[in-house]
């Protein structure tokens, strides 16, 4: 979870009792019927299973919903340091998550049918929030907060780079000429076309 989508989740995830106990925690402007609208205690324990990329893991719904955001600086530097001049873009996927690109492009078309696994926070939010899964790539990260848009032939080196500082990083897609500016996102969860 990046910072940006933190009041999003927890509002999203957590009973209206945290309202109620805690009214410091959100901004009385907000109606209050928008407030918490999920289904869980901060002390309600998560099971994630194992996959490729985690250990199984045991956890409340506070900690796992609040737990810090890992700035990825460090590897951003040692890419930049090494293959500066052949970074055609880079896109931090917050604020408009997956969509993002769409701001900084013109006449491309990306194509994401490579996506990383969805991690067990965003299915639970989107099992608490019951927000589509189109709009959930829209407003989440769903798995990866940073991409780099470079030649295939450093894509590699890259992930290593990556890799070192103990971050996960994959190839999810690809960018075509198009008449139009749009990013197609291929996923478990369906095909989803954004202008």
């Amino acid at each position: 979870m990046g910072s940006n989508g933190l009041t999003s989740a927890r509002h999203d995830v957590f009973h209206k009792y945290i309202a109620e106990k805690y009214p410091e925690c959100y901004d009385p402007a907000v109606p209050y019927e928008l407030l918490f609208s999920g289904s869980k205690k901060l002390t309600d324990r998560i099971n994630i299973p194992a996959t490729h990329y985690n250990e199984a893991l045991d956890i409340t719904a506070g900690k796992l919903v609040l737990s810090p955001t890992r700035t990825y600086a460090p590897i951003v530097k040692r890419i930049l340091d090494k293959h500066r001049s052949q970074i055609h873009g880079m896109v931090h996927c917050s604020g408009g998550a997956q969509t993002k690109v769409l701001h900084f492009i013109d006449k491309y078309h990306i194509i994401k049918d490579n996506m990383m696994p969805i991690p067990p926070l965003f299915s639970l939010i989107q099992k608490e929030s019951k927000t589509d899964w189109r709009e959930m790539y829209k407003v989440f990260n769903m798995g990866h907060r940073m991409e780099f848009y470079v030649p295939s032939e450093i894509a590699q080196e890259i992930i290593d780079i990556s890799e070192e500082f103990n971050v996960n990083a994959q190839i999810i897609g690809r960018v075509e000429d198009s008449e139009t500016k749009q990013v197609t996102i291929r996923s478990l969860h369906g095909e989803f076309i954004y202008y």
